[in-house]
């Protein structure tokens, strides 16, 4: 489905401003030990979350065209997770399966490109790593987590493992890359309460956060800052502000600080376990930026939480079942001044609603998913793609579409759009 996309024009001015802050710059190879090096790491990076984040679109529009649009086959068993990349003007998806498989999809030719079966458990969390691609040579790198006990990272190009991380004693659940430093730093939640915080580039444990009472389900790291001055160096531990969310089963969610290594907030409410926690946003326009936490729980509510305040500031109600995961949606309401203020859940009653964050009334819009028996939603995520024209050439003035694409119990991964 094609949308007309919301301050479009921005995202322009940035690559203008790239082009000519690298060319001004005039860096010569070796000028400065790794200088240019580290401005095309970073230049790279930030475009890649731009072309995501500053992407929004209305609900108003989306709401009642949308349909199936594409169904991924392959699984056997329940997708866990899904993550969504752009490497060399090419989309992908990368999925985790409790067939203990890594899968790689092409979203443009709708092909299985890669498989990894080198887990010997469930797969509970898939993410890309941005730091391998810009850091080491364009290398196209999956991290995942297992039920097995280990971080694995996956070579999708010589299909290959490239690194093992075994220190966490059961599950791995949840994981999450840093915001900063191009995502060199890498946050674990587990089965055994912690959460193990790790420098992809040296492979080491760089601290382990103690203080759940039961298992760690899911982690986020808070979102970058733009108008922090410091260097955001981990140093000893450093991180200069950031922080790290997790959600456990024991019904808690708890805010660390990344720098001081010390617990912050509990967020105290939720009756049943904690499955997802998000950081919200400054760029979406979110209220309260990067100070509101979305988390959804198995007690079948999701809520909003103020890290100022320690306290719950919204909760919705309407799904049947238990809630699996939350995402801060690209969509805004009509008249709402351009501030995107949309969340969705997906659900064990097979639902993927979204709702108003500035209001806890019914939700917005509801799509079921598929209608076999027992159908559930287990992962989401927003795919925001920009319409290609004669010769792959991507038209700097073209419409853009959104597809939600969302993982199953029965192994399928379906698109909306």
């Amino acid at each position: 489905m094609q949308l007309q996309p919301i301050n479009r024009s921005e995202e322009e001015q940035i690559k203008v401003i790239i082009k000519y802050w690298i060319r001004l710059s005039n860096i010569k190879l070796g000028w400065i030990n790794d200088f240019d090096k580290l401005i095309v790491n970073y230049v790279m990076f930030y475009s890649f979350m731009y072309l995501f984040i500053y992407t929004v679109f209305m609900l108003d529009t989306f709401r009642p065209s949308s349909k199936l649009i594409k169904t991924f086959y392959g699984h056997i068993d329940s997708v866990w997770s899904i993550d969504h990349s752009i490497f060399d003007d090419d989309q992908y998806i990368c999925s985790g399966s409790a067939d203990k498989t890594v899968r790689v999809w092409n979203v443009e030719t709708n092909q299985q490109i890669q498989l990894f079966n080198g887990h010997s458990s469930y797969v509970y969390c898939v993410k890309f790593s941005q730091y391998h691609y810009h850091s080491h040579h364009r290398q196209n790198v999956i991290c995942s987590s297992s039920d097995d006990n280990t971080i694995r990272f996956w070579d999708i190009k010589d299909n290959r493992q490239l690194e093992l991380f075994n220190q966490h004693t059961e599950s791995v659940c949840g994981i999450e890359f840093s915001s900063f430093n191009g995502g060199q730093y890498l946050c674990s939640g587990s089965a055994d309460k912690t959460i193990c915080l790790w420098d992809v580039e040296t492979s080491k444990s760089l601290h382990i956060f103690n203080g759940h009472d039961r298992a760690v389900q899911c982690v986020d790291i808070s979102p970058l800052q733009s108008n922090n001055n410091k260097s955001n160096s981990i140093g000893v531990i450093g991180g200069n502000g950031y922080t790290i969310c997790s959600g456990s089963y024991d019904y808690t969610i708890r805010i660390w600080d990344i720098e001081t290594t010390k617990q912050l907030t509990v967020f105290k409410g939720h009756e049943s376990y904690v499955k997802s926690v998000k950081y919200g946003t400054n760029e979406l326009g979110m209220i309260g930026g990067t100070n509101i936490i979305l988390s959804g729980s198995i007690d079948k509510s999701i809520r909003l939480w103020d890290i100022r305040s320690g306290k719950q500031i919204q909760m919705f109600n309407g799904h049947t079942r238990g809630i699996n995961c939350v995402e801060y949606s690209p969509f805004v309401i009509k008249n709402s001044s351009g501030i995107s203020n949309v969340i969705c859940s997906g659900s064990t009653d097979n639902t993927i609603r979204f709702w108003d964050i500035r209001s806890n009334n019914n939700e917005l819009h509801l799509i079921r998913g598929n209608e076999k028996d027992g159908e559930e939603v287990y992962c989401l995520t927003f795919i925001s793609l920009k319409k290609k024209g004669k010769n792959n050439e991507q038209k700097v003035n073209d419409n853009y579409c959104v597809n939600l694409c969302y993982g199953s119990n029965d192994g399928s991964i379906y698109f909306w759009g």
